[in-house]
């Protein structure tokens, strides 16, 4: 501190000339020192060295990408030479009992590396961890959006590295904590709608709500993956229509996947007439249940519905087996078929809608919708004689 504060009193040309012949003195008085601490030196570093180079053969050496062991070796991939170089000078530093100015600047380089480095690892771990999540799919938004990702997380571990090194200087950052997060929040409140898409395509990424390829639900539209982008996603409907829809209002309803079922439900109602017999009623639901099994379906069940405007309404419900929408247009053609060559050889007759209009004169009295038969005016003619 005396060396320092000697520095601060005299003009640069002394001060350089001071730091020399204290330097010198110090080399001359403490040459033993000084040597032991550069071979110890020496060692530590290729001692990091070889630490590092055999933690790194290991990573390496193991099978899979984005696995923990994979992360730890690129981390171990990023320590520098010259991190290892001045943790050594920073731990033989001591022994050397150099002048307060030369330790000084050597805390000083210490402090910068190791936080900068520690900023590295750590960018290092939060980027091989999002990409261990996303590994098993969404390769191509993940790739388009590791760019974005990358430069986000950077600012943001220098940014606080940066603060870091002020702090250990001396500076005082209250003010400039303070600066960076008020422009955080304009900056986010300027780009709402790019980082509401944004962080809702990396929702989709981690998530995994759908991926590419599958069919979804959206909404009212039925359609399948094409494209997850950054900002919106691509959708192909069952028409052939190509919808475009943001991620966040994709995200905002309720998407139904259709890419995990083991099994497809398929429903119908049938609706007979009123004039079929209970006897053929009571048959129906059986008659039902064999025909799914002679398809080869799983039967779920058949029984009476509702008695419709123009129909007794019955309901067979039944599984498939596949995932796949062909199969399950092919299984619905398939039993609707057999269900009306069943039921017409059995006698049923299908029910259709049906209307029966009555007529009234002026006075309120029913008029009948065709003229009465000469039978039915006879037979009221001497009913009335009869009276």
């Amino acid at each position: 501190m005396i060396f320092a504060l000697h520095l601060a009193a005299n003009n640069p040309i002394d001060d350089l000339r001071y730091w020399w012949t204290a330097s010198v003195e110090w080399v001359s008085d403490h040459w033993l020192q000084i040597g032991i601490a550069l071979a110890s030196g020496l060692v530590i570093y290729f001692l990091l060295s070889m630490v590092r180079t055999f933690a790194l053969k290991r990573a390496q050496a193991a099978p899979g990408q984005f696995t923990l062991t994979d992360i730890v070796g690129r981390v171990i991939h990023k320590t520098r030479s010259t991190v290892l170089a001045i943790v050594a000078i920073r731990m033989v530093a001591g022994y050397a009992q150099p002048p307060s100015l030369i330790l000084q600047i050597i805390q000083f380089v210490f402090i910068i590396a190791v936080v900068l480095q520690v900023a590295i690892w750590a960018r290092e771990i939060v980027l091989g961890l999002i990409q261990r999540r996303a590994a098993d799919g969404h390769n191509e938004t993940l790739s388009n959006a590791m760019g974005i990702i990358r430069l986000l997380i950077s600012v943001a571990l220098f940014a606080i590295a940066g603060i870091v090194i002020l702090d250990n200087m001396g500076v005082n950052v209250t003010g400039l904590v303070a600066g960076l997060g008020i422009g955080g929040i304009a900056i986010g409140l300027a780009a709402q709608g790019i980082f509401s898409d944004l962080f809702a395509s990396l929702s989709i990424i981690f998530d995994r709500p759908f991926r590419v390829g599958e069919t979804i639900r959206y909404d009212t539209s039925t359609a399948t993956v094409e494209r997850i982008g950054l900002k919106s996603t691509r959708l192909r409907s069952v028409n052939g229509e190509l919808l475009v829809i943001s991620n966040t209002n994709l995200l905002a309803k309720e998407i139904t996947n259709f890419a995990h079922l083991k099994r497809r439900r398929v429903s119908f109602t049938i609706g007979v007439i009123y004039q079929t017999t209970p006897t053929m009623l009571r048959d129906l639901p059986v008659l039902l249940e064999q025909l799914v099994y002679d398809a080869g379906y799983e039967f779920i069940r058949s029984s009476f519905l509702t008695f419709g405007p123009s129909s007794l309404d019955f309901e067979l419900v039944f599984d498939v087996y596949s995932d796949d929408g062909d199969d399950l247009a092919g299984a619905r053609t398939d039993v609707g078929i057999r269900l009306f060559e069943a039921l017409t050889a059995a006698g049923y007759d299908f029910a259709y809608p049906t209307q029966t209009s009555f007529t009234a004169a002026p006075d309120g009295t029913m008029i009948m919708p065709y003229p009465e038969s000469p039978e039915t005016g006879a037979g009221a003619a001497k009913t009335g004689k009869a009276g």
